[in-house]
């Protein structure tokens, strides 16, 4: 999943979103006001910049609130070593299929496990990935470059590849964001990435994905056709109401949620802090007259006063929105809350790695239907799936 288009701002990471950092329950925007009801203690707001590695930043969110959750602690764990072994991890995929396959900053929630199993883990504190005085990921150039070098050893004419491409490849990721140190010390204590990972109490084989689609047998697992998916790492799959079950039983024990979604619909409105999904459909008036003459363009037509009709999604609709590409594997994201809105409709509180923009100072509400329709997975700890779920799919 990647998306581009995120502000500037950071804030200090020993901040905490919670309900007891908040004076009041009720938050305004125009035309909505919503009452909290449940709120998950999450750590501070990060930004992923231009580095389409939202996968990093949210499923590290997850793990940092189950640690907070654990210990009372708040540890800031590096995007940075993750993305830069999870590079190398895709680098080597891609010759290994001869560049039949994808090669993108975009990935998966479950790479973070696949990094902590292989690599280990390391605090922010300890590796940025930042080439100073840069405090914000740009990472453009390190794509284009790395993949234009890859290709090159793909049609290079000697017929068969030497082991020194991967050290030349490495030699690219570390002119761009640094070598990850092999031992460091935090708080006191020296570590290596590996005794790391281990130190903070958290089972990597514990998380797992969900999702829930028609074109795959239910209560089975499945690889998720996504392109960012360069694992070929498997998904439950269940029923939608199953889905949105494990959703809601997460909140209710504590548990974020890491949450893969389509940000792209007119529906998504970061300045207005919301996600909806209106039961009038708008017909697109790019190049029409009422654009010409009244400026207004799709989005300008959705209505965010807190008054609109959501729609009813169903299971076909969710399907059908997968099959026709209007539901892409965009942007994930952190759930950690449900609250209601002044009609009394139910949305959930969402943790974005976009900085502390937008209405909401970095988060947003998704509406119920915006989250049936617009997810393509989530992934979580599994003890949080509901007994009854659980036993369906053996785990």
């Amino acid at each position: 999943m990647r998306y581009f288009l995120i502000p500037a701002l950071l804030i200090s990471s020993s901040l905490l979103l919670s309900a007891q950092d908040k004076p009041a329950q009720e938050e305004k925007a125009d035309g909505y006001s919503f009452t909290v009801k449940k709120e998950i203690p999450v750590t501070s707001v990060k930004n992923q910049h231009r580095s389409s590695t939202c996968w990093a930043y949210s499923a590290l969110g997850m793990v940092e609130a189950e640690i907070l959750k654990n210990t009372g602690k708040t540890v800031d764990l590096s995007e940075g070593f993750v993305i830069y072994n999870t590079y190398a991890g895709k680098a080597d995929n891609y010759v290994r299929y001869h560049g039949d396959c994808s090669y993108s900053p975009g990935g998966l929630c479950h790479d973070i496990a696949w990094c902590a199993k292989n690599f280990g883990m390391m605090p922010e504190s300890a590796y940025s990935g930042h080439i100073p005085p840069d405090t914000l990921f740009v990472h453009g150039e390190l794509y284009e470059a790395s993949k234009g070098f890859l290709d090159g050893v793909l049609k290079n004419a000697n017929r068969t590849l030497t082991p020194s491409w991967r050290d030349a490849y490495k030699g690219i990721l570390n002119a761009y964001m640094q070598q990850p140190p092999q031992t460091f010390v935090y708080e006191g204590v020296t570590y290596t990435p590996e005794s790391f990972a281990k130190s903070l109490g958290v089972n990597f084989n514990d998380y797992v994905s969900v999702t829930s689609f028609t074109h795959h047998p239910f209560y089975e697992s499945f690889v998720i056709e996504l392109p960012d998916n360069w694992l070929s790492y498997p998904a439950y799959n269940v029923p939608l109401d199953d889905m949105m079950a494990i959703i809601d039983n997460a909140i209710e024990n504590d548990y974020t949620v890491n949450w893969a979604s389509d940000v792209s619909d007119k529906g998504f409105s970061w300045k207005n802090g919301v996600a909806i999904v209106p039961e009038k459909v708008i017909e697109a008036t790019s190049g029409s007259d009422a654009e010409k003459w009244t400026g207004q363009s799709k989005s300008d037509l959705y209505s965010f006063d807190g008054n609109v009709i959501e729609k009813t999604i169903t299971q076909n609709d969710r399907q059908k929105a997968f099959d026709n590409w209007t539901t892409t594997d965009d942007h994930g994201m952190v759930i950690y809350g449900i609250a209601f809105d002044n009609h009394g409709n139910k949305f959930y509180m969402v943790k974005n790695s976009w900085g502390i923009g937008g209405k909401y100072d970095g988060m947003f509400y998704a509406s119920v239907p915006f989250v049936k329709v617009g997810t393509t997975s989530i992934y979580i700890n599994k003890n949080v799936i509901p007994k009854e779920i659980r036993k369906k799919l053996g785990l």
